[in-house]
């Protein structure tokens, strides 16, 4: 079965259980100060984990694409991929346990006809003053699942959230494929690495308080997340997701353009392959590369594509012509890819051609610097940090002169620098899901506000690039390709506070989504909507003063806002500038 056929059965399957299919929201999280990119099908969707009603209903199922950059450093093993599909479906406050594992195992074993002696199930074994879910234990028992093939374990391994301090959690029950060439044991043992997960339904039952104390949610949810990637591994008999068609074309170009084989070059094969994938969804959603945030991770992964591209003997750009083979296999689905072409192979040349001269640059250190026999594993990996050299190719060119590297020397110094950069990570991710506290609501409507006077000021073509909303201040990137002007930020502020001092009322309606388009309904760059959106408008239908497509929440009248205040404006990236804002 291929990955096609499995993503298309997969939301026909919970379309048939009267789910309804919602597009994949863009990478770049909308409003959500918690990460930098949708790493979860759940993510966008966290207004209405948090009881806001969705236009589309209760039941919801997408193909969601995610990047996840955490485990960077072990791309290139089996399973471990910065860009990756998550299939998923979701109940908000609709049903819960037994039909979501009903589901579960319905697809699993009849859509997917995956033998039951090949699954394996865990569920949360309760701790403190958390009870035990016997329920989805006895719901696999009634389903023909063996009680051996069932384990209990701990909030370390079938327990979700909440991400932050506080807000929606509860406990899981994930589903393993055996992927062992022996025929798989009657016991389950979760540690061993032969039993694969596949999938996860977590049941949000619980509110973590700002006490520590959880109670019991009003609206119970259901979230859950299989992983297209990996799925298609194992129905495929496949030990690794490199080897499926969702990857293969790119590796075959990749070969083809090296002019060397993959088995022979299987581990910078697959990390060019999967850095290039990741970096031209990125580009897509109109990102660019930078020294900061998103667009340094984006910067990393291209640069890390092109530096094993140099290890394994190609000698041009290359990253355009392998970007152009993942546009081909993905654009029936995220139609957006051939929309934006031109540009991502626009960015992805220019920031090749760029560190193409970092790289001889870095070579001129080398030669002028290195004149001893030994090279200090520091100097070593300065060279990888500042210049792009991976250590194989340092150890290459030091051999090829009769020198030997101080290779335990630069394991130290890599360790700290991921140690480094995991800690800044869980900083990203430390605040947990957005939260619809009184001051965020108000920092949601005046960044419409902002929007509006940004188009008065400076033309209707400025267009939002991103928005980043804490309970002390917003964030906000638009399209624009110049500092602004002191006068300019002023007469921004002034019709911001102009707005607010009318006393405007905040309206939401529900709309098909042409309608809210055909009606002068902004809507996020790159984002694919469902057939029916809220569009909250700002101000009464002659003198309405701004008009978007939004989950919200919302205030109701812009009179309790406050007084608008600009704190800094910036460049973010090329072509994007960034304004931070506060409430007073």
């Amino acid at each position: 079965m291929t990955a096609k056929e499995i993503r298309e059965k997969y939301l026909q399957f919970f379309e048939n259980k009267g789910h309804k299919r919602i597009p994949s929201a863009p990478l770049i999280p909308e409003n959500d100060p918690t990460v930098l990119f949708t790493t979860a099908g759940m993510q966008p969707l966290v207004p209405y984990l948090l009881g806001e009603s969705h236009p589309l209903g209760k039941r919801l199922c997408n193909s969601q694409k995610c990047i996840r950059t955490g485990d960077i450093d072990d791309v290139g093993d089996n399973t471990h991929g910065t860009f990756f599909e998550m299939l998923g479906n979701w109940s908000f406050g609709d049903y819960f346990k037994k039909e979501a594992i009903e589901w579960s195992f319905e697809f699993l074993t009849k859509e997917l006809k995956i033998s039951l002696n090949k699954l394996a199930f865990t569920v949360f074994e309760g701790e403190k003053d958390m009870p035990k879910d016997v329920e989805s234990f006895e719901i696999w028992q009634s389903l023909g699942v063996k009680p051996e093939r069932i384990a209990y374990l701990g909030k370390e391994d079938n327990w979700w959230g909440p991400a932050g301090a506080m807000g929606p959690c509860g406990g899981d029950t994930e589903m393993f494929y055996w992927v062992g060439k022996e025929t798989a044991p009657v016991a389950f043992v979760p540690n061993d690495k032969q039993w694969v997960e596949i999938w996860n339904n977590v049941f949000m039952q619980y509110n973590k308080t700002a006490t520590g104390q959880f109670e019991e949610l009003a609206q119970k949810n259901v979230d859950t997340g299989m992983g297209l990637e990996r799925i298609t591994m194992v129905l495929q008999n496949k030990n690794n997701v490199y080897e499926t068609e969702l990857f293969i074309p790119i590796i075959n170009k990749i070969a083809e353009i090296s002019s060397k084989p993959y088995l022979e070059n299987e581990k910078p094969f697959r990390i060019i392959a999967d850095h290039i994938k990741a970096s031209t969804f990125m580009l897509t959603d109109g990102l660019c590369p930078s020294n900061t945030e998103r667009g340094y991770v984006l910067r990393r992964l291209i640069r890390r594509a092109i530096r094993y591209g140099k290890l394994v003997g190609i000698k041009k750009e290359f990253a355009g012509e392998v970007a152009k083979v993942v546009i081909e296999m993905y654009e029936d689905v995220y139609s957006e890819l051939k929309a934006n072409q031109d540009f991502i192979l626009s960015e992805l040349q220019k920031e090749e051609k760029i560190f193409l001269k970092t790289l001889e640059k870095g070579l001129g250190i080398f030669e002028k610097t290195f004149s001893f026999k030994i090279i200090d594993g520091k100097e070593a990996f300065n060279l990888y940090q500042a210049y792009g050299f991976p250590f194989e190719m340092t150890k290459e060119l030091a051999e090829e002169r009769g020198f030997k590297v101080d290779e335990k020397g630069f394991e130290e110094e890599m360790k700290k620098h991921q140690e480094l950069s995991r800690t800044a990570s869980a900083g990203q991710f430390k605040s947990g899901l957005a939260d619809n506290s009184e001051m965020t609501t108000k920092y949601h409507t005046a960044t419409h506000l902002l929007l509006g006077a940004l188009r008065k000021v400076l033309g209707n073509d400025i267009q939002q690039k991103g928005s980043n909303i804490t309970a002390e201040r917003i964030r906000f990137d638009f399209s624009f390709n110049r500092k602004l002007t002191v006068n300019e930020i002023e007469k921004i502020e002034n019709i911001v506070n102009e707005q607010i001092k009318l006393k405007l009322p905040v309206i939401c309606c529900e709309m098909e989504t042409q309608k809210a388009f055909d009606d002068g309904a902004l809507g996020a760059f790159g984002h694919k909507y469902p057939e029916k959106v809220k569009v909250y408008s700002v101000g009464e239908k002659e003198g309405c003063f701004s008009k978007e497509i939004c989950a919200g929440p919302h205030v109701e009248n812009t009179g309790i806002l406050g007084i608008f205040k600009i704190t800094k404006e910036e460049s973010s990236s090329q072509g994007v500038r960034r304004i931070k804002a506060i409430l007073q």
